[in-house]
């Protein structure tokens, strides 16, 4: 159950599904580059991301200095059908 609602906390903001449209659009990219596009700081897009990895929607990558995003292959069956539709 806790899972759930983690999952529909994490879809009940506008900024967190243009973020999961968008890693579906780009594939892999940094927090700079997401945070550019949504024109919100880094560590305001930062806390989104951590929403979303916490309902195991995106999965990161540390390469250097840079941290980058993707859709979690994991990502809960519900989410991946939704995906196909949008």
């Amino acid at each position: 159950m806790r899972n759930l609602e983690r999952l529909f906390k994490a879809l009940a903001n506008r900024r967190r599904l243009v973020i999961m449209q968008y890693l579906k659009a780009h594939r892999q990219v940094t927090v700079g580059d997401i945070a550019a596009f949504l024109r919100l700081s880094i560590s305001a897009t930062s806390r989104h991301l951590s929403l979303l990895a916490s309902a195991e929607l995106v999965e990161s990558e540390q390469r250097s200095l840079q941290v980058y995003y993707r859709l979690s292959v994991s990502r809960p069956k519900l989410i991946r059908a939704v995906d196909t539709i949008c």
